[in-house]
């Protein structure tokens, strides 16, 4: 199935690995421009990596999602070196984890900026060039907690919502302008974020990593957690033209694990 993505211009945050990386070579493979960040340098070595196994033009800029100047910076330089912006996705790391009693509202103010206020400005920052254009895609991961929260997430628990319903906010002003908005859901994919959950439950609970994950995928009736390429694959669908009719939606990548009805 051609997805429409050749010659399109994508920019893709925290995308040195995980699922950013997994969202970015899964664009690229489709034959679009993609503009990766990361705080870090490795985001270089994955966007030489892409460009190697794609043969696509790709950006990579070092960039923290908590300042705005940051942002900017990061978008100007994509828009510049791209030639144009026609999709956005959306990806940041995740807030620690803690209950509620175990985290202070610093930890709130830290996290607002990770989830939600990185969104915020991401969206300022692209949408005038999608107006312009009279077109665009903005896709933003977030967690299938919107739907259930998680035990010991409730920083996450409670900001992926807001960032799911600005979203869905956006998609109602913007969709007759012709910009189409979605979420990603997912739930657990093996990443290192994942890992680093399932370490600390394991020292919570006083178990194993192993024993933590297959917990885990007991509650999943597809019976495993996903992997990195099914989620790269099921977000440059979302964001491509082949979804051209998909907006407003919040999308479940969770191998069945949201039990209720939508």
């Amino acid at each position: 199935m051609d997805l429409g993505l050749e010659g399109k211009k994508a920019l893709v945050t925290a995308s040195s690995r995980g699922l950013g990386k997994a969202a970015a070579a899964a664009i690229a493979a489709e034959g679009a421009s993609v503009s990766l960040c990361s705080r870090t340098s490795q985001v270089h070595a994955t966007a030489q990596a892409i460009r190697d196994s794609t043969g696509v033009q790709v950006v990579s800029v070092e960039a923290d999602l908590t300042r705005p100047a940051d942002i900017d910076r990061y978008v100007r330089q994509s828009k510049a070196e791209l030639g144009g912006i026609d999709i956005l996705i959306i990806n940041a790391g995740g807030p620690p984890p803690g209950g509620f009693l175990d985290l202070t509202p610093d930890d709130w103010r830290a996290a607002i900026d990770l989830t939600l206020m990185s969104a915020v400005n991401l969206c300022y920052a692209v949408v005038p060039a999608m107006l312009e254009a009279g077109s665009g895609s903005i896709v933003t991961t977030q967690s299938y907690s919107v739907k259930h929260p998680i035990d010991n997430l409730i920083l996450s628990n409670a900001l992926r919502m807001a960032v799911v319903g600005m979203m869905k906010s956006m998609a109602n002003e913007l969709g007759p302008k012709g910009i189409r908005i979605n979420s990603i859901n997912p739930a657990w994919t093996w990443t290192e974020r994942v890992e680093q959950l399932m370490k600390d439950r394991a020292e919570r609970n006083q178990t194993s990593l192993e024993e933590e994950s297959g917990r885990v995928t007991e509650a999943v009736p597809l019976g495993r957690m996903g992997s990195v390429d099914e989620f790269g694959r099921s977000i440059a669908w979302l964001a491509s033209p082949a979804a051209s009719f998909i907006h407003g939606h919040a999308l479940m990548f969770d191998g069945g694990a949201t039990r209720f009805p939508l």
